[in-house]
């Protein structure tokens, strides 16, 4: 009997993400198991990316590979987001993987796309998405009623989406690999100390975090400022696990509240040989006290962070850890510093909910509720008095009071978020998933007579029947029930047709592309049609698609082209409405029809096992037709200029 088969969209497992995290975690443990075949479709990561290989289980890249297409997706920023989120090669790795289950993880603009496709409740389906403010997003309002597994992170946002009558939505937690973090011994401590040149009677105060603008940063500078004063004779420090590179210029609010730069330390990290070291923040930059490589320290961040064994040690530095935020849906770091034997100070809202449920053993902070401009959501901004007097209070408490709160704490961390927990949540639902058979009817397939990407589109007032007319058109098919109930009321929310009309067209191409694909011949060996099978080796490509004014001025070229290739042939690849401008040119052996594959020069000239086609490829279309890379100011003085084109 063969493996249950899943896809798991979210953060590669490899990024230093939440996501990449608890993507690592859970399909790690999943795998451990020897009961299924998995698929990590990555977001932010082309298709066919080095590096994916190196994982135990299947990595596949969520971006298109097709760099022309790419460029016309980044002319639209909302487009670029769904294509890095995976919108554009979902499809794709649906019919060539064919899951028995789809788990989808991520931020719920970065999912809420699949559930249109036709296939995605014929499907074991699931849509597992943070939440984190008041009033729930409509989108995910829309997106829970729609879908049969809706799970969030924290039980605020399941909560509330209950109250609005979803009460099929569920929570799950993101999961934690609690191997990694656990409370050192005094003397490990001390020692960890001693290396970052930390007194071992300093209090630390820390907060691990994305230099986001939600952490509230200045909230918690004011409310260590307060904590200062209260307590003057305290020798203390604030340990800020952050990038100082992006985000709040954490130097200037504690300038402003009267923090002495000396008392904030960072994390720094090696580009060079990794190692990491706690010290005081004056600058990124900083020569590395290990390898002495010059200016190879930086602040760690997302791109260049510390492993888990050396974010536990950073852990270890703390006294205590402190997290106020606006909102967040589920906080991972929270959960690392309750693991390390910390007792957490977290703001009441959101998600910090339930870290201050009794169980949780945290200590409240109090917050005051604001309006976010544009969303109008509630967050919260945490009260600095209530800060300083949840910092007093862990330090008046003996160490043996802290010690027996921190190890309560541990226990519901690894009761409820721990790999174990989530993750035979996530096998009991995978087991319990039916095994899928799959047929043509999964996809969104066009009619084959009636497919035409290029339909023409009426203006028509009603968007029912204007939705109607994309189907019959463009996809040679009538409106299915789902499909027809998303895309109507998506226009009801204020999305453009533009973007809808794009998406059917886009759609329409690719099925029918796929169509040549499986037919007589594929793109490659239709191109070794056109070409000559005696001057293989000898063969030059000139690629410009269009226009008229373009292709006429290129003829200017091949003369010199041919000159500078003697013996070689020279192909033109343009549109076939344009061949009559080629008919009689000397120079040029052959026009041959242009398809969006030629913007690929490697396609074109070969890459590993792929020996390609031609000796040379020129795609100088790229510059003229698809990116703007002529101007220079008007101070180039080569010989071939493209703007002449």
């Amino acid at each position: 009997m063969r493996k249950k088969k899943i896809v798991f969209q979210s953060d590669f497992s490899l990024a230093k993400t939440g996501f990449g995290r608890n993507t690592r975690a859970i399909l790690t443990y999943l795998y451990s198991t020897g009961k299924y075949e998995l698929v990590n479709y990555a977001c932010g990561i082309q298709w066919a990316s080095s590096g994916l290989e190196i994982t135990p289980w299947k990595s596949v890249g969520a971006v298109p590979n097709n760099q022309a297409l790419i460029n016309e997706i980044n002319k639209d920023q909302g487009q670029t987001r769904l294509a890095s989120y995976g919108a554009y090669c979902l499809d794709d790795v649906i019919k060539q993987e064919k899951p028995d289950v789809y788990i989808a993880v991520q931020d719920i603009w970065g999912i809420d796309f699949a559930i249109p496709r036709p296939w995605f409740n014929k499907i074991n389906s699931a849509l597992w998405t943070t939440l984190d403010s008041l009033p729930i997003l409509p989108t995910a309002i829309d997106a829970a009623s729609k879908t049969k597994n809706f799970w969030v992170w924290s039980n605020f946002a399941e909560k509330a989406l209950h109250q609005l009558g979803h009460t099929h939505t569920k929570t799950l937690h993101g999961c934690i690999d609690t191997k990694h973090f656990y409370r050192k011994t005094q003397s490990q401590k001390a020692e960890l100390r001693a290396k970052s040149g930390i007194d071992k009677e300093d209090f630390i105060v820390g907060f691990v975090f994305r230099n986001q603008l939600r952490k509230s940063v200045p909230n918690l500078l004011e409310g260590y400022s307060l904590f200062k004063k209260e307590n003057p004779k305290t020798k203390s420090k604030l340990l800020l696990h952050t990038n100082f590179s992006e985000g709040w210029n954490i130097l200037k609010l504690a300038k402003q509240y009267g923090v002495d730069q000396a008392e904030i330390l960072t994390t720094f990290i090696c580009k060079n040989c990794k190692n990491y070291y706690v010290g005081s923040f004056s600058k990124q930059d900083v020569d590395c006290p290990n390898c002495k490589a010059k200016g190879s320290c930086l602040t760690t961040s997302v791109a260049l962070g510390v492993t888990e064994a050396q974010l536990n040690e950073v852990y270890n530095l703390m006294d205590v850890y402190c997290h106020p935020f606006t909102s967040g849906g589920q906080e991972i770091p929270i959960q690392e510093a309750k693991l390390a034997g910390l007792i957490t100070l977290v703001t009441n809202y959101s998600c910090g909910e339930e870290m201050c449920e009794h169980e949780a053993y945290s200590l409240p902070l109090e917050w005051a509720k604001y309006t976010e401009q544009d969303t109008e959501f509630i967050k919260a901004s945490t009260r600095p008095i209530s800060i300083s007097r949840q910092l007093s209070k862990v330090l008046n408490m003996s160490l043996e009071s802290r010690r027996e709160m921190g190890n309560k704490a541990r226990e519901w961390i690894v009761k409820n978020f721990s790999v174990e927990s989530v993750g035979r949540k996530l096998e009991e639902f995978i087991d319990h998933s039916p095994f899928i058979n799959y047929d043509d009817s999964f996809f969104f397939n066009c009619s084959e007579k009636n497919c035409n990407p290029e339909a023409v589109i009426e203006v028509i007032k009603d968007d029912a029947e204007w939705v109607n007319s994309l189907y019959a058109k463009i996809l040679g098919r009538e409106a299915d029930k789902d499909g027809f109930s998303y895309w109507t009321s998506s226009l009801a929310k204020g999305m453009a047709r533009v973007d809808i009309e794009k998406y059917f067209r886009e759609t329409a191409l690719k099925t029918k592309n796929e169509k040549v694909d499986k037919s007589d011949s594929s793109l490659e060996s239709q191109l070794l049609k056109l070409l000559d099978s005696n001057d293989e080796g000898k063969r030059i490509l000139y690629v410009m698609p269009e226009s008229i004014g373009d292709i006429f001025l290129s003829t200017s070229l091949f003369k010199n082209i041919k000159e500078a290739y003697p013996g070689h042939n020279l192909y033109v690849a343009i549109k076939n409405e344009y061949f009559d401008i080629l008919v009689c040119n000397p120079h040029v052996f052959k026009a041959i029809s242009y398809v969006p594959q030629m913007d690929n020069l490697l396609w074109l000239e070969g890459k590993g096992d792929h020996k390609g086609f031609f000796e040379i490829a020129f795609l100088p279309h790229l510059g003229t037709q698809r990116m703007l890379n002529y101007v220079h100011n008007g101070k180039t003085n080569i010989a071939l200029d493209i703007k002449s084109f």
